[in-house]
């Protein structure tokens, strides 16, 4: 028996424990008792066009042509229209020849981690980060090197990266729009940190790579566009999934995209077949895969979530907590009022309020409060708040 697969196993996700206990206690207290903000998954639904291409799709395709295999890669005709919107539209160099459709994200990120790192190497994670990364890591024998982000707005700590890549770094992992703070990386530090890992690949004579974990890149407010490293780092591997951009999170469709500008494009692109094959990860779901080029660049509402961010930032600052402001995504990453954030929801599940301790995102101290919800919960979670906040005499405090 695999002992590090028996491990993963019974000690879950925190993030899926949290959502599975809400769903417990719904049944227990009723849906109006519980309000969790745990899990990033959008209730906001598809646009129209989801709907409508997949009704003309199984209404006008051949069910066996539907519903058959494609090639490994996915079917070309829609890795052709992938990397054209991302040429003409996002700024992302793409070639279809090097794009590699995935069962969501989570088969992107492990067939791009898996394709760069071994044993020998170092993988480079900037804290707060989306917890499976770790896993993902060590899967392949390599080493987590954590360079946290900097307080208070957890933008990139340049001299403390600088300091921590090494001969043996072969990838950065970068997530922005970021999960969980929200943070959006402007395109003076994307260029800063370019400058930083070419001159790296210089110093040590090898490629470091830049991994970009992108599925939030639409979710972005106040009129910001939220630019792909992949614009600036020819070295780079985007990462995406159209879960949280279209409301799919249940249908786990994605895509790695290798730039082809990077060192050894083609030798990486096979790399990440072979790793995507050791892994079972061949063919992404058929149907998910034609719906796509119908909807490259559509979006959910993303207003709802505008609103309950708004709404959010602005009832918590003013009971007294502290809360990051997000310009992406949609989580809110709030200051637990005590040092144990674990202990911090240990007293919010008395109110029916659920979210995520950071310290599973390599940085403790925090809460990840995810607002992907109906402004109506918004409104009721914000009285259970109040009453939170109440208990740690918050008020009092600031006054």
């Amino acid at each position: 028996m695999n002992e590090t697969s028996k491990k993963l196993g019974a000690h879950r996700s925190i993030i899926r424990e949290i959502f599975e206990y809400a769903a417990r206690k719904k049944k227990e207290l009723g849906e109006d008792a519980v309000f969790d903000l745990s899990i990033g998954n959008p209730s906001v639904p598809p646009p129209p066009v989801v709907q409508e291409t997949l009704q003309a799709l199984l209404c006008n395709t051949e069910p066996t042509s539907l519903h058959g295999y494609t090639t490994a890669a996915g079917d070309i005709e829609v890795r052709r229209a992938i990397a054209e919107y991302l040429n003409e539209n996002a700024g992302i160099p793409a070639d279809p020849a090097f794009l590699y459709l995935t069962v969501g994200a989570a088969a992107a990120l492990t067939s791009a981690l898996g394709a760069l790192l071994t044993p020998a190497d170092e993988a480079i994670v900037i804290p707060p980060y989306f917890p499976e990364y770790r896993v993902f890591i060590e899967h392949t024998g390599a080493r987590v090197v954590e360079v946290p982000a900097k307080e208070p707005d957890f933008t990139l700590d340049l001299p403390a990266l600088s300091s921590a890549v090494t001969e043996r770094t072969a990838l950065l992992v970068l997530n922005t729009p970021n999960n969980p703070t929200g943070t959006v990386l402007s395109p003076e530090e994307l260029t800063a940190l370019s400058e930083l890992l070419r001159t790296k690949e210089k110093e040590y004579g090898h490629p470091i790579y830049l991994v970009s974990d992108e599925p939030y890149r639409e979710l972005v407010y106040d009129g910001l566009k939220a630019p792909s490293p992949a614009a600036y780092y020819d070295d780079t591997l985007v990462c995406y999934s159209f879960s949280k951009s279209l409301s799919l999170p249940g249908e786990r469709i994605g895509y790695v995209s290798v730039s082809p500008r990077a060192a050894g494009a083609s030798d990486v692109y096979l790399s990440v077949m072979g790793a995507a094959r050791a892994m079972g990860y061949v063919c992404a779901p058929s149907l998910f895969q034609r719906l796509i080029p119908a909807c490259l660049g559509k979006t959910a509402d993303i207003g709802i979530y505008d609103k309950n961010r708004r709404r959010l930032y602005d009832a918590l600052t003013s009971l007294g907590f502290r809360v990051v402001r997000p310009a992406g995504a949609f989580y809110l990453f709030l200051r637990s009022p005590e040092p144990d954030a674990n202990a911090f929801l240990e007293k919010a599940k008395k109110y029916g309020l659920l979210f995520v301790p950071s310290d599973s995102f390599g940085y403790p101290g925090y809460v990840r409060i995810a607002y992907c919800v109906s402004p109506e919960t918004v409104e009721r979670a914000l009285l259970a708040f109040a009453a939170l906040a109440q208990e740690y005499r918050l008020r009092e405090k600031e006054s």
